[in-house]
């Protein structure tokens, strides 16, 4: 049965559970912000300070967190592939890899983010360490045509 259906959807949902929490620029934590998880699947709307099912998928996560008395919050997390997809490679082979990339089930995103209002973050799944915020970074400037050599 292993060696006809991928590895990770045999093992992983479609969805998995993310954390998202929403900080001040000063650190302090803003619970109940609107936000918006779109990836190609389509979007979810959670509130901050809570935990929500997210759509697996080989794409990236955009995320827009809003409150009233801050600027928005905005961040992509990077979707990694998962133990799943190792299982292919081991057991379920390249039909198995196929189809848990096609389903996105061999992938995953991080599972507790931290935006901070008026930035926009990376927030990468290889950062992840247990019972720990993903640490993010701010993207790095596109070269304008003059910097480019």
């Amino acid at each position: 049965m292993l060696a006809t259906t991928g590895c990770a959807t045999f093992v992983n949902e479609t969805t998995h559970p993310v954390r998202l929490e929403t900080l001040t620029q000063q650190g302090q934590a803003i619970a109940g912000a609107e936000c918006r998880l779109t990836n190609d699947y389509g979007s979810t709307l959670v509130r901050s300070g809570e935990t929500s099912q997210v759509r697996r998928s080989n794409k990236d996560l955009d995320i827009v967190c809003r409150h009233p008395d801050n600027p928005d919050a905005v961040a992509r997390a990077i979707s990694r592939a998962n133990a799943g997809m190792a299982g292919n490679i081991l057991i379920g082979g390249g039909i198995g890899a196929i189809i848990d990339h096609s389903k996105g089930t061999a992938y995953t995103y991080p599972t507790w983010m931290q935006l901070v209002f008026g930035k926009t973050l990376v927030i990468d799944r290889n950062d992840e360490r247990p019972g720990q915020p993903v640490r993010s970074t701010e993207p790095s400037p596109v070269p304008t045509t003059t910097e480019k050599k």
